[in-house]
């Protein structure tokens, strides 16, 4: 499914609650995480290869030696092109996914090793699910292990979920890590067959809108939902091979703007982005991606394309 909404934000760099990445004025009522939270280990946003790359080059110029790796077309292409960061480790934070698309939870099955429990720790057998489903109440999780995943209403999901009961049912939450997340989305943005290139620029949209929730949620309870109001996530289902390679390849890189994390906007088309998209700045269109990348583009250039004036940046661990 590809995207065709969002909103849009440029966020100044903050560090909160040990992770750095940005704000909006109006960010002032964020609660901090609570020690041991999924924000932990320490997080830096604006990173590796940030003031190099924040003026790109310039429009109609092609990149310098220096600013481009040697595998880059030197063909100037009219726009700016960031340049990558230099490799090196990056953080994994966890971030809270609402599975909306599930509402109502009818059935929850596991495949392979799974566990469930009450908020008081009594266990819950696989057998007495479909009745706590119907008559219980307040929280309770489940979690796979291994290679094993969560089936809610017949989807696969790993990690651990959590069920908060809410008036019109349970609302389910998915705590899973940002790059198994990437995968996930890439594969539901994009068919998975396409260019790997316009899959890599797919993977860093993905994970730039992502952190700018991880430090915005949503609620309480989540930072963002999994169907299109944000990006759509499909859980097992919709990472496979191609996407967890792009997701690897641009492993903790994020769109940034003058010290601040890009909130990044993309749809369908370029007619979709346009219409959704024009009156609040910069928006990708994921068909024109595929386009670019097949005319040899580098995931890189076609965010250039896309994000004019955006550079590239690593998430690097604090210290």
């Amino acid at each position: 499914m590809l995207r065709r909404w969002a909103l849009v934000g440029l966020l100044p760099l903050l560090t909160l609650g040990g992770l750095a990445l940005g704000r909006m004025p109006w960010l002032s009522g964020f609660q901090r995480p609570s020690p041991g939270s999924a924000q932990e280990p320490l997080l830096e946003a604006l990173l590796h290869g940030e003031a190099a790359s924040d003026a790109g080059t310039k429009p109609g110029a092609r990149p310098t030696e220096a600013q481009a790796p040697s595998a880059q077309p030197t063909k100037p292409r009219g726009f700016p092109v960031p340049k990558v960061p230099p490799a090196g480790a990056s953080p994994n934070p966890r971030l809270r996914v609402a599975l909306l698309s599930q509402a109502p939870i009818r059935s929850v099955r596991s495949s392979g090793s799974a566990s469930c429990r009450t908020a008081a720790g009594q266990r819950l057998a696989m057998d007495q699910l479909p009745l706590w489903l119907e008559r219980g109440d307040g929280r309770w999780f489940c979690e796979s292990s291994g290679d094993g995943a969560l089936l809610l209403n017949g989807r696969a999901y790993s990690g651990l979920i959590e069920f908060h009961r809410q008036d019109a049912g349970w609302l389910a939450v998915n705590v899973l890590d940002l790059e198994r997340y990437v995968a996930s989305v890439v594969g539901a943005e994009m068919p998975s067959h396409w260019r790997s290139e316009a899959l890599k620029a797919q993977a860093v949209a993905a994970r730039s809108y992502a952190l700018v929730h991880l430090v915005r949620p949503a609620s309480p309870l989540y930072n963002l939902g999994d169907t299109t109001r944000w990006q759509a996530y499909g859980g097992q289902a919709t990472s496979t091979d191609a996407t967890r390679q792009a997701t690897a390849a641009t492993r903790g890189m994020v769109l940034s703007y003058r010290g601040g994390l890009v909130e990044s906007l993309y749809a369908a088309s370029s007619e979709i982005s346009r219409e959704a998209h024009g009156h609040l700045g910069a928006s990708m269109s994921q068909t024109g991606a595929q386009e670019l990348a097949s005319e040899g583009l580098r995931f890189n250039e076609i965010l250039g394309r896309y994000y004019t004036g955006a550079a590239l940046a690593r998430l690097r661990t604090d210290g």
